[in-house]
């Protein structure tokens, strides 16, 4: 299995991954992005289904062909990334076997495209990948209430947190979505840990009520690297 995460992801971090058998990929920095969120792996990739992901049309040459050594079909973005929000936010998308979540407006063409069968469902939050970390097909966790008021509409069962304790450089907090992600089917794995979270025993709880374990790739406060994603 492949994951992919932030280039400033630490060698503790991705040694921890590696132990669990996961080839490591790092997402390269873009400096069409501001600092905080240049090498997010949800900002410049998503994941369209098991055999396709769509990457940042900019990404450098050299991701594109590591992508291609390792047989991983792509495509790359009809939209440009800029700073400027919501110029940075086309791949941001909340996507699953079923749904597509985004702030419709600006997501990318090809997203689009390629989700056109799946139930596609609208909020305000163009960061929505960011807002939101997955543990089953209509089940997450998020800190954002209209992402929440909107999804449990559709009979999610989420859990939601205030915002804050979660390190994002050059911000006061970073997002949920961005601590980590699924590893397996009863697996999630966490930059940081959850002992050092304010609201890290409600998170185990709503962990433990579907059976999956948390993984800590770190002992240090949760951090917000923009998803880990696993292909």
């Amino acid at each position: 299995m492949i994951c992919f995460v932030d280039y400033r992801t630490t060698e503790n971090e991705i040694n921890s991954l590696k132990k669990l058998n996961y080839d490591v990929i790092k997402i390269p920095k873009d400096n069409n992005l501001y600092e905080a969120i240049n090498g997010h792996t949800d900002i410049q990739l998503n994941i369209l289904n098991k055999n396709t992901i769509i990457i940042n049309k900019n990404i450098n040459l050299s991701f594109k062909e590591l992508l291609k050594t390792k047989n991983i079909n792509f495509i790359e973005s009809n939209s440009t990334l800029s700073s400027k929000y919501p110029s940075n936010i086309s791949l941001n998308a909340y996507i699953t076997d079923n749904y597509l979540v985004h702030n419709l407006k600006f997501t990318d063409k090809k997203i689009l495209d390629y989700c056109k069968n799946k139930k596609t469902i609208n909020v305000n939050q163009g960061y929505t990948k960011c807002s939101i970390l997955p543990l089953r097909e209509k089940v997450i966790i998020t800190n954002d209430t209209g992402i929440y008021n909107t999804l449990k509409n559709e009979g999610f069962d989420i859990l939601l947190l205030p915002f804050g304790d979660i390190e994002l450089s050059g911000f006061n907090y970073g997002f949920i979505g961005g601590v980590g992600g699924m590893i397996s089917n009863d697996s999630m794995a966490f930059f940081g840990s959850l002992d050092n979270y304010a609201f890290g025993n409600e998170v185990k709880k709503f962990l433990y009520k579907y059976d999956i374990k948390p993984i800590y790739l770190s002992n240090t406060k949760l951090i917000d690297r923009g998803s880990l994603l696993v292909f």
